[in-house]
């Protein structure tokens, strides 16, 4: 696969998790694995997801504008960007919000999250 599907199919595979099942994104992310979401660095799998089901929403709905991708480093990991919105259940307006994976490649040929940096857009 070339880094554009592969980095296609990580966003359809993450959002879709996130929206549905947030705990299952844990496999996604290891002990080194660092998000910063607006601004908060958390660090290691169980954190990340702790993080990220105890957000004060329960269902959402993220609807994705741009990917974009870069090869990162010699071990063939990948840069990606996203941005688009977000619709939390129950609110009128949708958020806008990029986010920003970099993908390391694991031995058995899948590929786990590194860094996760996440940014809602005020206008």
């Amino acid at each position: 696969m070339n880094p554009d599907e592969v980095s296609k199919a990580f966003v359809e595979h993450y959002y879709s998790t996130f929206d549905s099942n947030r705990s299952a994104l844990a496999n996604l992310y290891q002990d080194g694995s660092m998000l910063t979401f607006e601004g908060q660095k958390i660090q290691g799998s169980p954190n990340i997801v702790a993080k990220l089901t105890s957000l004060p929403f329960q269902q959402c709905k993220h609807h994705i504008t741009t990917v974009d991708c870069q090869p990162s480093g010699p071990s063939g990991g990948m840069l990606v960007f996203v941005s688009g919105n977000l619709q939390i259940s129950g609110e009128q307006h949708a958020l806008k919000f990029s986010q920003m994976f970099h993908l390391i490649p694991t031995p058995q040929g899948s590929f786990y999250v590194l860094n996760d940096i996440f940014r809602l857009n005020y206008a």
